[in-house]
């Protein structure tokens, strides 16, 4: 559970964020950026919530949530029947990774899915015995296992981390502060954008990025880090390193899920959040950020 401290602090935040909420919905009344706002506090508060649950329910959560990008990525890639039976195995490799979060056995958790599954998932396809395609299929399964089930995973793990050096402060804060900065690093890109924005970053990829929206979020989440470091055991130097990398990975997530989208032919993965797509839309970011921010932090402090 998070400490009583950050908690008071977090609230006051969450007020500025209703606040600067209301001013953007006056300064950029459009519909597309309300869509965007409203997604962003439905995804907050998901994440939230998750953050909060026993460590058990906790797993679940975010189990979930894998399965979720999982199985709307393999719906969005071409396949056959005889894929399906290799997707089907891609599927129950969730519950082993989460498991091994769970119970914080770092040394599975982080080979169960690269080394493991990237070594027995072609021996089943090889047993299926269909020969064309099977470079193409693998290749695209093992994709979607290291990015929606083995990257993402690492939010789950660092629930379970305990505070270190005489911190209060523990996994649940080092996921709420993930998670927040994160999602303001895709809102403020935008707002950024469409403020100053002027020169394309990536046009062929994201037409809608510009160098004045990347570099605009940049230095402003790199600043939230610094003033949200209450929710993590970091020096201010450490922060700012965090926000740097948040950033960073947060806008090359969205660049490359928006290729893999014009690769399949679709504009969004899905339309369950208005705004902002499917699943994949919104976890576009976290799941470069999550992995990166995680090893950050587990490198400095344990």
């Amino acid at each position: 559970m998070i400490s009583f401290e950050a908690g008071i602090v977090l609230g006051f935040i969450l007020l500025a964020l209703i606040v600067a909420t209301i001013l953007i919905y006056v300064k950029f009344p459009t519909q597309e950026l309300k869509d965007r706002i409203n997604s962003w506090w439905i995804i907050i508060g998901f994440f939230v919530v998750g953050a909060m649950l026993h460590t058990t329910m906790a797993m679940f959560f975010f189990g979930f949530l894998s399965y979720l990008a999982l199985k709307e990525y393999f719906t969005l890639i071409p396949s056959r029947q005889t894929d399906r039976r290799v997707m089907f195995y891609a599927y129950l490799s969730i519950i082993p990774q989460y498991y091994f979060a769970g119970i914080g056995w770092y040394g599975m958790f982080i080979i169960w899915i690269p080394v493991f599954l990237f070594l027995l998932l072609p021996f089943k396809q090889v047993l299926i015995g269909e020969t064309k395609g099977f470079l193409e299929n693998t290749s695209r399964v093992q994709w979607g296992l290291m990015m929606f089930v083995f990257g993402l995973s690492h939010l789950a793990y660092m629930i379970t981390l305990k505070p270190v050096y005489g911190n209060t402060v523990g996994g649940t804060e080092l996921v709420l502060y993930l998670v927040l900065l994160t999602e303001l690093n895709d809102i403020l890109q935008y707002i950024w954008g469409k403020a100053i924005g002027k020169r394309k970053i990536i046009p062929k990829v994201s037409p809608n990025k510009t160098v004045e929206g990347f570099l605009g979020a940049f230095v402003s989440i790199t600043l939230l880090a610094v003033l949200c470091s209450f929710l993590t055991p970091f020096t201010w130097t450490e922060a700012i390193i965090a926000g740097m990398i948040i950033s960073g990975a947060g806008f090359v997530g969205d660049v490359v899920i928006s290729m893999v989208k014009r690769d399949i032919g679709v504009k969004d993965s899905g339309s369950m959040l208005p705004g902002h797509g499917g699943i994949l839309d919104r976890v576009d970011s976290l799941i470069y950020t999550t992995p990166l921010f995680f090893h950050y932090v587990y490198y400095l402090y344990y």
